[in-house]
């Protein structure tokens, strides 16, 4: 199959499951920020100046700082087996009909990718060499849709895009993925050596709620600032700043995506924030998943105070 390695390397944001509890407390229901190991990459790969390459790639405003959080389980929409008609696709920035279905490579992962966002992987399953191999003569483009034994393959997903890939010597690839659009699987067209699916753009369309989409983002960048605080005071990690601009400009819908992709801990809530088609609806569910974060943060650093460590 495949290996991630998105969050082998705490960084300085490093949470809750480092911090010292009671041997009768419960796991805390959110754990960790962490970074995408540029130090992994680098000794993962066969070429240094690959690897240093490989790093470089990661440096964007959706490098990742994960966070791990608890959310509510909801099941993902599995794959179906209908006809597509006419499809919208976004091709350079104009908007075409086409009536012919757009097939796309299909990666089951036990991850969500989000456009904008990086993702390493190492291919070493036989059939997806060959998809592999095929890519590389052809598009650099397959579709990633999370997987999960208890939910089965997701209908919706994201397109990954090839960046940066190195082949190595006993034919397994490591590569550097970039998120891009998102896709409705529609009908499936086979499924050997690999899946290939029809596949339909997603998009989200104009919101219906009320509240500003900036004022909502906003308020999502404060909570993300808080959340980052807390957490460094919780794991007794050295006070580090937090980039005045976490959002990094960011418009709302691409920022939505960004702070959808740090929540690296609850696939399932990543998922059904992948699916939603609005994106003032992404950033208050966002909102809310962050405050109940700071909520608990807040109680734990005050049992912390409270109960300090006898070392």
């Amino acid at each position: 199959m495949v290996s991630t390695t998105t969050t082998t390397q705490l960084s300085h944001y490093t949470a809750l499951h480092n911090c010292t509890t009671t041997s009768n407390q419960r796991p805390p229901p959110t754990s960790c920020v962490a970074t995408c190991s540029s130090s992994y990459i680098e000794s993962h790969c066969t070429s240094r100046s690959l690897g240093r390459q490989l790093v470089s790639s990661l440096v964007s405003p959706s490098s990742y700082r994960t966070i791990r959080l608890s959310a509510p389980s909801q099941k993902t929409q599995k794959l179906t087996k209908q006809r597509c008609g006419a499809v919208r696709c976004s091709a350079g920035g104009e908007e075409i009909l086409t009536e012919k279905p757009i097939e796309l490579p299909i990666f089951p992962l036990p991850l969500v990718l989000f456009p904008g966002a990086i993702v390493p992987l190492q291919i070493f399953e036989f059939r997806y060499r060959i998809m592999m191999h095929t890519l590389l003569q052809t598009d650099l483009r397959f579709g990633i849709v999370f997987a999960d034994k208890s939910v089965g393959v997701a209908a919706v997903g994201c397109v990954g895009e090839i960046v940066k890939h190195e082949r190595l010597v006993d034919d397994r690839f490591f590569m550097i993925c970039k998120g891009q659009e998102r896709f409705r699987v529609v009908n499936m067209v086979r499924t050997k050596p690999y899946l290939v699916a029809e596949v339909e753009w997603l998009e989200d369309r104009p919101s219906g709620e009320a509240e500003d989409v900036e004022v909502l983002a906003a308020e999502v960048e404060t909570y993300m600032k808080d959340v980052i605080r807390l957490s460094n005071r919780v794991s007794g990690k050295p006070d580090k700043d937090v980039p005045e601009d976490l959002r990094k400009s960011l418009f709302p819908t691409p920022f939505s995506f960004w702070v959808g992709s740090t929540f690296e801990g609850a696939p399932a809530e990543q998922q059904a924030l992948l699916e939603l088609e609005d994106t003032a609806v992404r950033l208050k569910r966002e909102k809310e998943t962050l405050r109940n974060t700071l909520n608990y943060l807040t109680a734990a650093s005050a049992v912390k105070d409270a109960f300090p460590s006898s070392d």
